[in-house]
């Protein structure tokens, strides 16, 4: 088989045994159907860059359009237990499109035997749902999602209902979540891979900063380390935020010039076979912290340090980030941003450290940067969080946010990140490099 990604061939073991995991969740005589995402439209004839559905592809390791995956443990028709539909391909394709696959790497790819083109889903199918009493159906159902599309599943659900009216349908979204949140060694180490690819790019980019160049500048470097390492790109759009930009939490403009004496708060991952990196650095961009930025920037290091301990197995997410706002209090009192009596008179739905470090301190992380997982349900080995509190100083231009990825095990927490630099005096010497 021709290598049809940028990424090393992934084991078919991961996807093999993710779909052993999901077909145990099942209720007896059951259907479950996920199709690929849909190619979204820029303008004119131009697409923009597919991204696979992370549900397939953690079931499938199918990573193309017009894909289709079928589980059904107890089907009658022994063919369509597990089946996958793929994009037909041909010598026309080729010369227009490139390789797709074919129905034989696409059982090499994902460790399913029987594999179909996707023209012939509707008929080939149609027996195996009259047979199944429940279809399962996956949505996006993301806390963090606020769709105003139609997307493909969405379509696929409402269609399907119309057809099959008299059926049980069930939601595999839940189910995909708790499945999903539990890494295995071989996703650990895709993850790990992209990893290493932040590493390479934070060394690059703090030989390059320094006053006068440009945000978009910085980015470029930023996309240079990915592309150059094997990522598929970023994992999301990149925040390079210098100046009074790092207090913006969600600033992508990235157009503006970096002055000397100020911060660059960089929040950047890389996309390394669907695994997302997410990691957040601040350095100074003359290479020297002021002792006011230090004295902020070891404040955030300090809650950082402490809340990446709670992370373990039991911790309940919510509550968690309670006690981190906590730290962070203290933080801020000693710094002189906040004192005891706005803390007496505080709102305790918006405490007053809130004026200061507004958002959470910690989300899943997988296939997505923003993964699905159970936020309201205790902490467990395997799952992988982020962990990046921050304070953000309007005033005094100053935004400082530092992020690792924390991965949960029986014994606690380990830092995967702990071996990139974040000391601020570690910082300042790796820019002097």
């Amino acid at each position: 088989m021709r290598r049809t990604t940028k990424y090393d061939t992934i084991p078919n073991s991961l996807f093999i045994e993710n779909r052993k995991k999901f077909a145990a969740q099942l209720k007896p005589n059951s259907i479950a159907i996920f199709h690929a995402n849909d190619e979204h439209p820029w303008n004119g004839d131009a697409t923009h860059i597919f991204k696979q559905n992370s549900d397939l592809f953690w079931l499938s390791g199918v990573d193309q359009e017009d894909t289709i995956l079928v589980i059904a443990p107890d089907c009658v028709v022994p063919e369509y237990r597990e089946a996958l539909f793929i994009k037909r391909t041909s010598d026309m394709m080729v010369v227009w499109n490139g390789h797709k696959l074919t129905l034989e790497d696409a059982q090499t790819v994902s460790g399913v035997a029987n594999v179909f083109w996707y023209d012939e889903f509707k008929t080939k199918i149609h027996s195996a749902i009259n047979y199944a009493h429940h279809i399962y159906l996956t949505l996006n159902e993301n806390d963090r999602a606020v769709i105003q599309t139609p997307y493909q599943n969405l379509r696929f659900a409402q269609e399907i209902r119309n057809a099959y009216p008299l059926h049980e349908y069930e939601r595999a979204a839940p189910i995909l979540q708790r499945l999903r949140s539990v890494k295995s060694e071989i996703e650990l180490d895709l993850m790990k891979m992209a990893i290493s690819i932040s590493e390479k790019m934070i060394k690059r980019v703090a030989k390059f900063v320094k006053p006068g160049v440009w945000e978009y500048e910085i980015e470029a470097e930023v996309i240079h380390a990915y592309l150059s390492n094997r990522a598929r790109g970023h994992s999301f759009h990149p925040i390079v935020a210098s100046g009074a930009n790092s207090c913006i939490l969600h600033y992508v403009d990235n157009n503006q010039q970096c002055k000397d004496g100020d911060l660059l708060l960089l929040d950047s991952g890389a996309d390394y076979a669907n695994y997302a990196s997410d990691m957040t650095r601040t350095l100074p961009i003359n290479g020297k912290f002021t002792a006011r930025q230090k004295a902020v920037y070891n404040a955030v290091l300090r809650v950082m340090k402490a809340a990446k301990e709670m992370l373990k197995p039991g911790t309940m997410l919510m509550e968690y980030h309670v006690e981190v706002g906590k730290l962070m209090e203290k933080e801020l009192v000693d710094l002189g941003l906040i004192s005891m009596n706005d803390i007496a008179k505080q709102n305790p739905k918006w405490p007053a450290y809130k004026k200061y470090f507004m958002h959470g301190t910690s989300h899943f992380l997988g296939i997505d940067v923003h993964d699905v997982g159970m936020r309201y349900e205790p902490m467990q080995a395997g799952n992988m969080f982020s962990c990046e509190p921050g304070i953000y100083i309007p005033e005094e231009s100053i935004g400082i946010r530092l992020e690792n990825e924390i991965l949960i095990s029986v014994n606690g927490s380990i830092d995967l990140m702990a071996h990139i630099p974040i000391e601020a005096e570690e910082i300042e010497m790796l820019m002097h490099a």
